[in-house]
């Protein structure tokens, strides 16, 4: 079995992830992007269906992760049109929280988990005074507000509010979560910066396993390499699920990283050193995996969420490591970075530029 190191590893991470630069003749660290440039042109749909799914409940900080995927170049605002195509959504998946995906893949992972979360969900709204019969009622609103053209969600919870369904204290939120769990509804298009919710019966899974397959093993060869406890981890499935969908899958092989058997795909490619690269929070390459060991030490782990309070904050890498924290300029205010881990003087300079060129808001 082929055993990699951990700088091995992680830059065949980069190469899955389409955040190396290998796409670039002669690249160096020289640029002052502050983005990473994808080995193969990508547009924001082709980035997202690559990785099956994003994490996504910050809004701001996923269309960053998309764009530092997508071919050189590409804004925010071109990822923005891909939603407005219908090309992209955002609802809520697996681990109970909102991710980005393709319809046909968000579809997909719901015949798999919806009706787990949903039972998860219905808990929630349980909790909080809510009965059938408003959730009913709920849906009801929901749908006939959203059969005509797409809405903002203050104006669902204003509706909602109207027919005398409570949103106070969380429960507009996870009514909500419910019904997108039913295939009711997700977040579409935008009216300036601001995601519009659509409702419409969502793509029909007509081989919901061999789908499952497929879509396991493009969560693989995204992020390979990968654990299979990983996997099982992200797709909030239980580990014989995955294990019949990995076999379903095929050119799916196993390497050694430090010891511990990680999965990759046949065509999984080597990388090279990628100097400095920035992501933005709640990015796959941290969220991607449970264990986050191999790209972030334990005192960088704690200090990307600090307070263990389930906020992830944007990590700059260098060669795949995450070394510190850093943030954007905004308005008037000066960058902020705080690295955590020592790096050489020339590489302090080269994140100090690539923060300050940041170009994606």
């Amino acid at each position: 079995m082929q055993q990699l190191t951990a700088v091995e590893a992680r830059r065949m991470r980069l190469v899955a992830q389409g955040l190396d630069r290998r796409g670039r003749a002669g690249a160096d660290d020289s640029g002052l992007d502050g983005a990473a440039t994808s080995a193969v042109a990508r547009t924001p749909t082709q980035v997202v269906r690559r990785m099956v799914a994003m994490q996504g409940q910050d809004l701001a900080q996923v269309l960053q992760a998309i764009a530092i995927r997508s071919t050189r170049g590409t804004t925010l605002d071109d990822v923005r049109a891909a939603f407005d195509r219908g090309e992209l959504v955002r609802s809520w998946a697996m681990r109970g929280t909102l991710f980005v995906a393709t319809p046909t893949d968000l579809a997909t992972l719901h015949t798999a988990v919806a009706a787990r979360m949903r039972a998860r969900e219905w808990r929630m709204c349980l909790d909080r005074g809510i009965d059938e019969g408003t959730a009913q009622r709920s849906a009801a609103v929901l749908v006939e507000m959203l059969a005509g053209a797409p809405q903002p969600r203050p104006a669902l919870m204003a509706a909602w509010e109207a027919a005398g369904i409570d949103v106070s204290g969380g429960r507009g939120y996870h009514l909500l979560a419910l019904h997108s769990y039913d295939g009711l509804v997700r977040f579409g298009p935008f009216a300036g910066t601001a995601q519009l919710l659509v409702g419409g019966a969502p793509p029909a899974v007509r081989a919901p396993d061999a789908a499952l397959a497929e879509a396991v093993r493009r969560v693989v060869a995204a992020r390979a390499p990968i654990s299979e406890a990983d996997v099982a981890w992200w797709l909030a499935l239980p580990r014989s699920t995955v294990r019949a969908a990995l076999a379903g899958a095929g050119g799916i092989h196993e390497v050694l990283v430090r010891d511990a058997a990680m999965l990759v795909v046949d065509e999984a490619v080597a990388g090279r050193r990628s100097g400095v690269l920035l992501v933005p929070g709640f990015d796959e390459w941290i969220l991607g995996y449970r264990d986050r060991s191999l790209t972030a030490g334990a005192e960088m782990r704690a200090a990307l969420v600090p307070g263990n309070n389930g906020v992830f904050q944007p990590a700059v890498l260098v060669d795949g490591r995450a070394v510190g924290r850093w943030r954007a300029a905004r308005g008037r205010g000066a960058p902020e970075i705080e690295l955590i881990e020592p790096v050489p003087a020339a590489t302090a300079s080269t994140i100090e530029r690539r923060v300050a060129a940041w170009q994606h808001g």
